[in-house]
């Protein structure tokens, strides 16, 4: 029925507007009799409910969280350490009625990207795998949107997340060191490779800080090593697959492959099983991340936790009682048969 209003509804079953509001936003406040007496003349007359929109617009609020990520909207459902992430922060989000907004923030539509950000009806933003000064991290502090980094930030002002990249992948590095390891391949997630050849890149042209201060870890590690950085494409088993082909089919192969990401480092792995090399015996392999995948195929690698960093997130973004604001998680090298001594040349 055209028209109908809440106030409508109200004065069909001989109640106050405020009333019908309680019925729908506020149902404890009711007896149960009267509410469903309520919602079924409501069904009956054709009124939906209060309209969303205009309640945010009411309330100043929009119910929802804005999760930032570099990467197409499938990653976010198929990476192992993304899905660990976000049903930490889904918990929380849970706990306080608050939904997930997941905007995917394109590589190469940047434009777009922010104005997604610019229009969107979110009361704060979990930037999760964002390079620094991408466009939209402005527009979040333009609007006075809060928002938590999953990457240390050296402003006080700055919320965040995080675990110290650089000393954790350090610890990696003292351990490949050790092994006698000075031939070393670092594969990363780089959107440069999406879809085509893997390329070698620099450091600088690495692009996430997280990737920035992995690699500077092993150096700091490794200072007698030669490292040599490739990328195959976005964080996914076939970008790691490809990084490896190639690196394995060149004649300037290394002694250990380092993926900054379990997901890398296991698609390497798949590339080191068709050539017939063996882990830890032809060549060490080492990921990042410990997702469940990489105990199962006795992955070296570093360990972070996961889920407990989207629920910090999650947090300090929703819980009033959470008063801080900068957080540093644990990690811990978890050593496994991937990792051996340096084949001898």
């Amino acid at each position: 029925m055209a028209g109908v209003t809440l106030k409508t509804v109200a004065k069909a079953v001989g109640v106050s507007p405020s009333t019908v509001s309680n019925a729908y936003n506020k149902p404890d406040q009711l007896s149960v009799a009267l509410r469903e007496r309520i919602l079924a003349t409501a069904h009956e007359l054709g009124y939906a409910g209060p309209d969303a929109a205009a309640r945010a617009l009411r309330s100043g609020k929009a119910g929802a969280v804005g999760v930032l990520f570099t990467d197409k909207l499938a990653y976010a459902f198929s990476d192992p350490y993304a899905v660990g992430f976000l049903a930490g922060l889904a918990e929380v989000a849970e706990e306080f009625a608050t939904s997930l907004l997941l905007m995917p923030l394109s590589s190469t539509d940047i434009t777009g990207g922010s104005n997604a950000v610019q229009q969107a009806a979110i009361d704060a933003a979990a930037i999760f795998c964002v390079p620094g000064g991408h466009p939209a991290l402005e527009i979040l502090d333009n609007r006075g949107i809060p928002a938590v980094s999953t990457d240390r930030g050296d402003h006080p002002s700055l919320s965040w997340v995080a675990i110290d990249e650089l000393e954790a992948a350090a610890q990696l590095g003292e351990h490949l060191a050790r092994l006698g390891h000075k031939e070393v391949v670092v594969l990363v997630d780089n959107a440069q490779a999406a879809g085509g050849r893997p390329v070698e890149l620099t450091l600088d042209e690495v692009g996430y800080t997280d990737c920035e201060l992995r690699i500077r870890g092993l150096q700091k590690s490794m200072p007698d090593a030669r490292l040599r950085i490739v990328s195959g494409g976005h964080n996914a088993i076939a970008s790691g697959r490809r990084s490896a082909e190639y690196v394995l089919d060149s004649q300037d192969r290394p002694t250990a492959i380092v993926g900054l990401s379990d997901v890398q480092a296991l698609g390497a792995l798949e590339a080191m099983k068709v050539r017939g090399l063996t882990p830890g015996r032809d060549l060490t392999l080492a990921g990042f991340d410990d997702i469940p995948a990489a105990e199962a195929v006795g992955l070296t690698t570093v360990r972070q936790p996961i889920k407990d960093k989207g629920r910090a997130v999650g947090r300090i973004l929703l819980d009033p009682a959470t008063t801080e604001r900068q957080l540093l998680l644990p990690t811990q090298l978890i050593v496994r048969s991937s990792s051996g001594p340096a084949p001898k040349r």
